[in-house]
């Protein structure tokens, strides 16, 4: 029986650490009384604010702690989006899909250093443009990935990573929509709630993609003139018969 690959723990590692991160930043800020806690109901003649993600991160010492983990979450994400890619790309008919999924996650990825860096008591428009882009785009993604996930039927496990991914896309879906819809209608405990639950589906699905990475080990190749590296589809082609991608 083959080992399992140790890549498989970087979306697990990714995920619980992200979400650690942002509860650290909830309670930081819930502990400073800046915001309402989720189990409470929210009361307009209480000096505390609603309990949005981005209002726990707006101030300081919580501030400093939300950015660094948005900052952390963007670059490793960015890194898995482009593993996925490189997993993806000897097998797929249709290139555009899986560029088009890459470059959606690398956007949304900016996204998180926005929301992450432009607090929004400091900048609101540009906050919030990067909130547009990290759940507008990061659900864009999710759907791409789960459609490209039983159609590419890695290793015949379309099926088990493909259906638990397209009820995480609805997840994310049906949080966002009722997070804007409680938004409008002023609802601010119950739309802070659906978008906390909201990230974290997404953390979720980025973290199924342990399940194909346990087969595929990523390496980068390093050679000196005398002997040139492969080209990259020339790589892709050779490790494709050892169900391991190089970059």
């Amino acid at each position: 029986m083959r080992k399992c690959s140790p890549w498989t723990f970087l979306p697990v590692m990714f995920s619980f650490f992200t979400a650690a991160g942002l509860w650290v930043v909830y309670f930081i800020a819930v502990e400073d009384e800046k915001i309402t806690p989720l189990s409470s109901e929210y009361k307009r003649s209480v000096s505390k604010s609603p309990p949005y993600i981005s209002i726990a991160g707006d101030a300081p010492p919580a501030s400093c702690v939300f950015s660094q983990v948005m900052n952390m979450a963007a670059f490793v994400g960015f890194i898995l989006g482009v593993l996925r890619y490189l997993q993806l790309k000897p097998r797929v008919h249709k290139p555009w899909l899986n560029i088009g999924s890459l470059v959606a996650l690398s956007l949304a990825c900016f996204g998180m250093t926005l929301v992450g860096n432009f607090q929004l008591s400091n900048d609101e428009e540009l906050h919030n443009i990067g909130t547009s882009m990290t759940f507008g785009l990061g659900t864009l993604f999710c759907w791409v990935q789960s459609f490209m996930t039983l159609k590419v039927n890695l290793r015949n496990e379309g099926r088990r990573a493909g259906i638990p991914r397209f009820l995480l896309s609805g997840a994310v879906t049906s949080c966002m929509l009722l997070y804007f819809a409680l938004m409008a209608q002023r609802l601010h405990m119950h739309a802070a709630r659906a978008q906390w639950a909201l990230v974290m589906f997404f953390l979720a699905f980025l973290g199924t993609f342990a399940i194909e990475f346990r087969h595929y080990h990523f390496e980068i190749l390093c050679s000196d003139e005398q002997d040139p590296p492969l080209s990259l589809s020339e790589s892709f082609s050779e490790v494709s018969e050892y169900q391991s991608d190089q970059l």
